[in-house]
């Protein structure tokens, strides 16, 4: 799997931060508390986490595009 976007609906995301703890690598909480997408992040490196983290986001705030 090549995952090209990752993207985090702010409004969905409670802060729980379980992507945090299963992707650190691409996932980190802003200083609003919710979770984001670090920038500069080769996804190719981490497509099995990333879609680890968006299986277990328990309110789906996270989705990724493949290319």
């Amino acid at each position: 799997m090549k995952i090209k976007e990752v993207k985090v609906n702010k409004e969905l995301c409670i802060g729980c931060g379980l992507c945090t703890s299963i992707c650190p690598d691409v996932f980190k909480l802003a200083s609003d508390g919710k979770s984001e997408v670090a920038e500069g992040v080769d996804f190719s490196n981490h497509a099995d986490h990333i879609d680890q983290a968006t299986a277990s986001c328990p309110v789906a705030a996270i989705s990724f595009k493949e290319e």
